[in-house]
C-alpha cells in the first residue's frame, strides 16, 4: 500500500495488559500514519506506532475529547491528507466499541478499510481472576451485555439472562448496579455470586467479590468505580477456589 492511500484500520488493543495486543495488530501499527486511540487503551502501545501522529478521541469521566461525529469526520479528513489511519480501540472493536459504524462512515467517501480484532476485556479480565466463563456444572453459556444502551437505559436482556442459568457479564454497567441487583432479586437470585473487577488486567487492578445481596456494599467498601465489568453467576466462585490454591503453593514455596 502506498504511504498516502486513504485507509482505516480499526484495531483491537486488548483489555489493557499491553502484552495482550495480537502480533497482526503490532504489525498494523507499525504501518501507521495516523493512530486515534480511546481512553480504555494502554499508551504504551502507541510506542508501536513511532512515526505516527498520535491523536487522543476518547473520553474519561464522561467528558469527551471528541463526539463521535467528530471522530467519525476526523478519520475521514486524515485518511485523505495523511494515509493509513488506525483507529485503536480497547478490547474488540465490535464487541460494543462501535468499530463497525466508524468503518461503515469511512466507506462512504470511498476509503478502505480493514479491521484486527482484540482480546475483549468481557473474556480476559474474568479469566486473569481464575473465574471460567463457562464450566461443566455451573455455566454452559454465556453472556455478554451493555449496561447502558445508545438511550442511557439498562439493556432490557439483563431481565432475559436474568432468568437463565449462564454467566453473565455486562459492560459498561457500574452506573446502572442498583437496577441489576434490583433485577435479579426479583427472581429471587439473592445469593448469586457476583464479581465486579475495576481495571482489569492491569496494575491498577481491584476486585470485590459478593453476591446480589451483598454486592453494592462491597463496591462501597472497596470504593470501586468505573471502568469496571461486572461478572454474575455461580463461576464466580472459581475465583475463591483458584486464591485458596495459588494461597498454598505460595506458602509451600516460602516454607
Amino acid at each position: 500500500m502506498n504511504a498516502q492511500e486513504p485507509k482505516l484500520t480499526v484495531v483491537g488493543a486488548g483489555p489493557g495488559d499491553p502484552d495482550l495486543i495480537t502480533l497482526k495488530a503490532i504489525k498494523t501499527l507499525e504501518t501507521a500514519n495516523v493512530v486515534l486511540y480511546d481512553a480504555l487503551i494502554n499508551e504504551e502501545l502507541l510506542a508501536y506506532a513511532p512515526n505516527a501522529k498520535h491523536i487522543f478521541v476518547g473520553k474519561r469521566k464522561g467528558c469527551y475529547a471528541y463526539q463521535q461525529e467528530q471522530i467519525n469526520e476526523l478519520i475521514v479528513s486524515s485518511a485523505q491528507s495523511q494515509g493509513h489511519v488506525v483507529r485503536l480501540k480497547g478490547g474488540d472493536p465490535f464487541i460494543f466499541g462501535r468499530g463497525a459504524e466508524e468503518m461503515e462512515y469511512a466507506q462512504q467517501f470511498g476509503i478502505a478499510t480493514a479491521m484486527v480484532p482484540g482480546i475483549s476485556s468481557s473474556m480476559a479480565v474474568p479469566a486473569y481472576q481464575g473465574i471460567p466463563l463457562t464450566q461443566r456444572g455451573y455455566a454452559e453459556s454465556f453472556w455478554v451485555i451493555t449496561g447502558t444502551t445508545k438511550l442511557h437505559q439498562l439493556s432490557n436482556d439483563v431481565r432475559l439472562a436474568a432468568t437463565s442459568n449462564a454467566t453473565v457479564v455486562i459492560l459498561m454497567g457500574m452506573s446502572k448496579l442498583s437496577e441489576i441487583v434490583a433485577i435479579y432479586k426479583t427472581v429471587g437470585k439473592q445469593s448469586l455470586p457476583v464479581a465486579i473487577i475495576q481495571h482489569g488486567t492491569t496494575e491498577k487492578q481491584r476486585v470485590g467479590i459478593g453476591t446480589v445481596q451483598t454486592i453494592e456494599a462491597v463496591v462501597v467498601a472497596k470504593e470501586l468505580s468505573s471502568p469496571a465489568i461486572i461478572v454474575i453467576g455461580e463461576v464466580v466462585q472459581q475465583q475463591a477456589k483458584l486464591a485458596a490454591i495459588c494461597s498454598e503453593i505460595e506458602e509451600e514455596i516460602v516454607s
